[in-house]
């Protein structure tokens, strides 16, 4: 985090581009807005994406991914770092690279490996690659219960307590185990000493294509804003429970996009200007 208080916290998102812009780098750079920080990308991967299938992707060179990130620390800085869909295990080694350049940033690892709607996003020679150079680097990790139980061997037997713990063992700092996988929707988080259950409700008929990079971004930008890792996974919940709530059910044939920031009720409202009121008089927005 910036010691300037005046300055605005930056987060670089490490991640994948979903051309239906749902989840990936835009819903990342959505969240971040959201949580008032400003919000940066480094693309891994282009995907042909929407609501219903991943038809194809294409991961970018790894000198770009490494150049982009350079990019941005030597003149922006970053402040808090999100990992998203990594897909190879080439794109990996760079992404290890490109943490060189951060400093100590804490690294929110979302350990994508699965498409919402199914589309397999991590190549299984990958995932050695994964376990070994970025979720040691990591702050905190925030797998769902198949992604806690594929990185840690089906250790816990589904028990998001114990997948917590096993996740831990393999380096990151703190875990937490997302729970949209369960009827209760509670995440759980453990930092090495203490499990901590964050309850959640689930939301009848909301979207939920999203929601983990969503959630997994907010976590980062509260970090950035100086938050302890546990009540930036509070707060995180809170942001990715009222996206998935206002997902946009309309768009598309497939499981919608969450809606971070409630765009639907912003309707044609227009943006405002330097005093922060509409223009034409109309007044502030909310």
């Amino acid at each position: 985090m910036s010691s300037d208080p005046q300055r605005l916290p930056t987060v670089l998102s490490i991640a994948g581009s979903d051309s239906g812009g749902g989840a990936g780098i835009q819903a990342d750079l959505k969240a971040f807005a959201a949580c008032g920080v400003h919000g940066m990308t480094a693309i891994t991967a282009l995907t042909a994406q929407n609501t219903v299938a991943v038809t194809g992707v294409w991961p970018v060179p790894g000198e770009s991914i490494v150049a982009q990130v350079r990019a941005v620390t030597e003149d922006i800085g970053v402040d808090a770092v999100k990992i998203g869909m990594l897909g190879t295990a080439a794109t990996i080694e760079a992404v290890a690279q490109a943490l060189n350049l951060v400093g100590s940033a804490p690294v929110v690892l979302d350990p994508v490996m699965v498409a919402e709607s199914g589309a397999r996003l991590l190549e299984p020679e990958a995932h050695a690659a994964l376990v070994e150079l970025i979720l040691p680097r990591a702050a905190v990790a925030t797998p769902n219960i198949p992604e806690a139980e594929a990185l840690a061997g089906t250790r816990g037997g589904g028990d998001p307590a114990a997948l917590a713990r096993a996740v831990h063992d393999l380096g990151p700092r703190a875990v937490v185990v997302t729970g949209g996988h369960r009827e209760e929707v509670t995440d759980v988080f453990f930092d090495g000493h203490i499990v901590t259950e964050i309850p959640g409700d689930r939301v009848p008929g909301g979207s939920a294509h999203g929601s983990g990079c969503t959630h997994s971004s907010a976590l980062a930008a509260f970090l950035a804003h100086g938050f302890e890792p546990v009540e930036s996974a509070r707060r995180a919940k809170e942001v990715a429970a009222f996206a998935v709530a206002h997902g946009l059910r309309e768009v598309g044939a497939g499981a919608g996009p969450v809606d971070v920031l409630d765009v639907r009720a912003r309707g044609g409202a227009l943006p405002v200007d330097s005093a922060g009121a509409r223009p034409g008089g109309t007044g502030r927005l909310t």
